[in-house]
């Protein structure tokens, strides 16, 4: 668990809880747009706010009813402030008490949390007296607030800080007793929409944290989450479904999808789930493909599997060593994350992904594999590596001096040679070639 305080957002839908969680943290972190049900999963970020840390948690819009997504996107509300320290119940004072705000109030009132009650969208003093009829919700005095302009954020964070635990008075640990030299890393659970990503990530981290339903692109924003497991302390992340360019209509979609790349970008390990019923789509590829490219190792998961029939299994084999024959010897594991069926093997294998993407190999021995390849298969044109080091982990990084260019399929067949030498696996390599001075 984190140290830090945690300051819950929660409120019916469009009220501006995501603009005022972005103004809060200075950035772009939660996707907003002008329809409700944007935010459907609850976010979480670290703050901060006069030299005091905090975890900032966006929640989606709570329904006093509605569809079975918009129930389960309110129970991941409620489940949010099962943690809060600080609640911020915002309301949109435009329009005034609704429904959904008299019902969601009922509620916090016996939530016995401190609780602030946010009069969102008071862009100037002309509509500040507007505030007052909030009163009657009996959560105490509103702070008036323009989240899009920032008008009254600073008043109302100084209140917040204000409510948040002493760590110190309260004997918790801080961040300065935390191991430094402890590493979380980071693994991208990625796909297409609608393949089970969330299902899996649920199951993953062992409770309903991102919501699950059968319509595509449930997921609008990346999920991270930090959990125990049989290898170690790892973040898991679950993106949004990720589709071609020319298919993506939305705003939000499409900021879902830069985000999910960022993720990716940012990942130790990737997490490639394909639907088993549908194969290996062009999507499929594409998307493998990209995750190859940030240079993250990947483990392909292939959900659904147990609603296939003998000579589908064969095809969907053949399909993917024809397609994704690019991916460098990735670990293939077959599941049904709806049972769970299979998903306890996928841990060994991220922990073999993430051993090889620390490799370090001992400068000794990287040039005797250098030397033995060069021995073997001696360089086209007289090129000669005359020296090489590993220089970075995290993915391994190869430099060789060589006498002159080194041609591409040779530099791919000494590639392969360290990869099978250091058991490097399906993390890719980074080769870097210098000419030696004349």
């Amino acid at each position: 668990m984190s140290p830090l305080g945690e300051v819950v957002i929660v409120g019916r839908p469009n009220v501006g809880k995501s603009t005022l969680m972005n103004r809060i943290l200075g950035r772009r972190e939660a996707i907003v747009e002008e329809k409700p049900g944007v935010t459907r999963d609850r976010k979480e970020v670290d703050a901060e706010w006069q030299g005091h840390e905090f975890r900032l948690v966006d929640t989606g819009g709570w329904l006093a009813k509605g569809s079975d997504l918009d129930e389960k996107v309110s129970r991941q509300a409620e489940a949010a402030l099962a943690s809060a320290d600080v609640i911020l119940f915002v309301v949109d004072a435009s329009i005034g008490i609704t429904e959904e705000d008299g019902q969601a109030a009922k509620r916090l009132r016996a939530a016995d949390r401190p609780l602030l009650l946010v009069a969102n969208k008071v862009d100037d003093d002309a509509h500040e007296a507007a505030i007052w009829d909030l009163v009657s919700l009996g959560l105490g005095t509103p702070h008036p607030v323009s989240s899009i302009h920032g008008r009254g954020v600073a008043d109302l964070l100084d209140e917040v800080v204000g409510l948040l635990p002493d760590d110190a008075e309260a004997g918790e640990p801080g961040w300065d007793d935390v191991d430094q030299d402890e590493r979380i890393f980071s693994i991208a659970v990625v796909g297409r929409p609608n393949v089970g990503k969330s299902t899996l990530f649920n199951r993953l981290i062992g409770e309903e944290r991102s919501v699950v339903h059968d319509m595509p692109g449930t997921t609008r924003d990346t999920i991270d989450t930090v959990v125990e497991t049989e290898i170690g302390t790892v973040r898991f992340l679950d993106t949004a479904g990720m589709r071609r360019r020319s298919r993506i209509s939305e705003d939000t979609e499409y900021y879902s999808v830069v985000r999910s790349l960022k993720a990716v970008d940012g990942a130790d390990v990737a997490l490639l789930v394909v639907d088993a019923t549908e194969g290996v789509t062009q999507q499929d590829q594409r998307l493998a493909e990209r995750v190859d490219a940030a240079g993250c190792p990947t483990v392909v998961v292939l959900n659904k599997v147990d609603l296939l029939t003998t000579e589908q299994r064969e095809d969907l084999t053949e399909q993917l060593a024809r397609k994704l024959s690019f991916l460098p010897e990735a670990g293939v594991h077959r599941i049904s994350a709806l049972s769970g069926r299979g998903v306890q093997a996928l841990l060994p294998s991220l922990r073999g992904a993430l051993d090889a993407y620390q490799t370090r190999a001992p400068t000794r021995k990287v040039n005797d594999v250098i030397r033995r390849a060069q021995q073997a298969q001696p360089g086209p044109g007289g090129a000669r590596v005359l020296y090489a080091t590993q220089g970075a982990t995290d993915p391994p990084t190869f430099t060789l001096f060589a006498n002159r260019a080194i041609p591409d399929h040779y530099l791919r067949y000494l590639e392969r040679m360290l990869r099978e030498s250091f058991d490097i696996g399906a993390t890719p390599i980074k080769m870097r070639v210098r000419k030696r001075s004349e």
